[in-house]
């Protein structure tokens, strides 16, 4: 019987971060230091989608931002929706205690993904300067392909 590899010799050579588990996940993707497997059903079809919600009940914190792109590079749609999402803005009640409770983005978040204590990389839309609409944003031509 092997001995497994120890995590910091296995994440070393990934992109580092300063949180959690110290690897900028998004970044070892889309470099090709990694090529996870997005779905556990072998007859799914992965979608990219690049689509930016904004949710606004975020109390006296930031708006958040909850890119799409970023998630779906990993996973198929049919991961979140409609287990732990609903596939409509505005019909999913998210508060933070359900959050650290291992619910919506604490499912990830916390355990495989970047730890919620970095509150910032989420609550990142400042209220005092956000002149858009709430919910799904437009995109631009500049924003057509992941970098």
């Amino acid at each position: 019987m092997g001995v497994l590899q120890e995590p910091a010799e296995a994440l070393r050579p990934l992109p580092g971060d300063y949180a959690g588990n110290q690897v900028l996940w998004v970044k070892a993707l889309r470099e090709g230091y990694i090529e996870p497997r997005s779905n556990i059903f072998p007859d799914t079809t992965v979608e990219f989608l690049d689509m930016d919600i904004i949710m606004e009940n975020t109390s006296i914190m930031p708006m958040v931002l909850f890119p799409h792109a970023e998630h779906t590079e990993w996973l198929d749609c049919k991961n979140c929706h409609d287990i732990i999402f609903k596939e409509k803005v505005g019909a999913n009640q998210i508060n933070m205690f359900q959050i650290l409770q291992g619910e919506y983005c604490g499912r990830c978040h916390g355990a495989v993904a970047f730890p919620l204590t970095e509150c910032f990389r989420c609550h990142s839309v400042p209220r005092d300067t956000f002149t858009g609409q709430y919910g799904v944003q437009p995109k631009t031509s500049t924003d057509a392909n992941p970098q």
